[in-house]
């Protein structure tokens, strides 16, 4: 049984703690919040969790995580129902009129709608049950203890903020996003290479509860579209609860002051032709708008070029390790990924800490690199579309042309999932991660089905609208 301490007991920590606690390692988590455990979901909705600003955001729990409870957490799947939980199966949502025969692999698309909170209340209600798990809360570690002479650098333990010192054999960072590893790093003469790109947006979130005896609204897939300078998402929640996203460039100062004000993010949602039916009166919104901002798409780099590792003993995990676009909804199941592989890896070599390092890492690239670069190269088609106009009118000729494949995704792509069940189900594997982000670009039937669709765009009518142009909307909206 090997001794682990984790760097933080979000999602992330939590995720590597129940993985390593069942593979038989004593497992220490320790987290810079107090954080008492909440009595219920609507409980751990106002948990004070400074440390992870983030929890009262819109978040999904796709497919993939929630394939992995099943197969393997079948527990942590059922506390997460009886909480409130409950699952999204997309194939009992396929649009009208679409042949709704089952086929296989069907039952692997399905999502789970549920809060933040509540999945990290569940989770952390189990992990602590776990024999051999502990959960140190209200402490920091300051620094890292390692093994004298060793090369690469061996980690051995942690140093918290009251000088206790802990032994381990592994020291797992898990601490999200804001968790900055220089500091603990750089003493022991290791410098790991950070490659940062911004994702060009801020987004603004809020949260609602269904009023009593009204449904939600009919839902073919997930909820989301773009309009260029405005994206906007629903996300299910659980006990009836939902929330909406709305995501803008950095730079448009003018729709973020009226995104925060809570009237004008209502009048804004009741503009778009998605998210109107949700706050048509059937809801009622339980908190006020909730911004984020210097979102990143960040991945750190603990190998060499030639894939050696530059520690041992030491290893990150979610978004300390990488970290891509919230608004993508990636990063939780993410997470839970490369806890199973850190779990596999201390399973396959108990003794080796280099080969365990170099073959985490490995898998890592393996599983989760795709996915930053498919959130760096999707923000950067999108980011010149999402910034505002310059004052004034624009001069003739000056207008830039449209981007090929955002036309093909809007013509094509767009429409045939309305109408193909062999293009939706292939998309809904690569959004729920269950096929690689690249998926859709090489699997040639269903490219054909696309361009077919696409070929055809002038012989059909107009797309209907997502909601309307940034100046109709502006104008549309009360003054502040």
């Amino acid at each position: 049984m090997s001794e682990v301490v984790i760097i933080g007991a979000g999602i992330a920590g939590l995720a590597s703690a129940l993985t390593l606690s069942r593979s038989g390692h004593h497992v220490t988590l320790v987290e810079r919040d107090a954080t008492p455990l909440p009595a219920d979901p609507d409980g751990a909705f106002e948990w004070d969790r400074r440390g992870a600003p983030q929890v009262r955001h819109s978040h999904a729990f796709l497919a993939r995580l929630r394939n992995l409870l099943r197969d393997r957490y079948p527990d942590v799947l059922e506390a997460l129902f009886a909480a409130g939980a409950t699952e999204m199966d997309f194939i009992s949502m396929l649009p009208a009129g679409m042949d709704p025969t089952r086929r296989p692999g069907d039952e692997d698309l399905v999502a789970l709608a549920c809060r933040r909170t509540t999945f990290e209340w569940v989770l952390r209600r189990i992990v602590l049950a776990e024999h051999g798990v502990e959960l140190l809360d209200g402490h920091a570690v300051t620094a890292l203890t390692s093994e004298p002479g060793s090369h690469p650098a061996q980690v051995t333990g942690v140093v918290l903020d009251d000088g206790q010192q802990l032994d381990a054999d592994l020291v797992v960072a898990a601490g999200g996003r804001r968790l900055s590893i220089d500091p603990l790093l750089e003493p022991l003469g290791i410098t790991i290479e950070e490659r940062t790109e911004d994702t060009g947006i801020v987004y603004f979130s809020r949260f609602f509860r269904l009023r009593p005896g009204a449904e939600t609204p009919p839902q073919s897939g997930p909820i989301g579209g773009d309009l260029g300078y405005l994206k906007y998402a629903v996300f299910q929640g659980d006990n009836r609860t939902f929330s909406i996203t709305l995501a803008i460039g950095t730079a448009d100062g003018q729709l973020r002051r009226l995104l925060l004000d809570p009237d004008q993010f209502l009048q804004v949602a009741a503009a778009l032709t998605a998210t109107a039916p949700y706050v048509d009166g059937r809801s009622e919104p339980i908190t006020d708008v909730f911004v984020m901002a210097k979102l990143l798409n960040r991945r750190r780099d603990f190998t060499s070029t030639d894939g050696e590792p530059l520690v041992t003993g030491f290893s990150a995990v979610g978004d300390a390790h990488t970290c891509t676009n919230p608004l993508y909804g990636r990063g939780c199941s993410l997470a839970f990924v490369q806890a199973e592989l850190l779990a596999e890896s201390m399973g396959r070599w108990p003794g080796d800490p280099t080969e365990r390092a170099r073959n985490y890492e490995a898998a890592s690239r393996r599983e989760v690199l795709p996915w930053y670069k498919a959130a760096v190269a999707q923000d950067a088609a999108t980011r010149a579309v999402a910034q505002p106009p310059p004052p004034g009118p624009a001069a003739p000729g000056t207008a830039a042309p449209e981007d090929p494949m955002r036309a093909i995704m809007r013509d094509g792509l767009l429409p045939a999932m309305r109408v193909d069940p062999v293009v939706l189900r292939a998309f809904l594997r690569m959004f729920n991660l269950l096929e690689a982000p690249d998926s859709l670009m090489k699997d040639w039937d269903v490219l054909a089905r696309v361009m077919t669709v696409f070929q055809d765009r002038d012989e059909r009518p107009p797309e209907p609208s997502l909601g309307p142009g940034r100046a109709a909307l502006l104008g549309s909206l009360d003054s502040p």
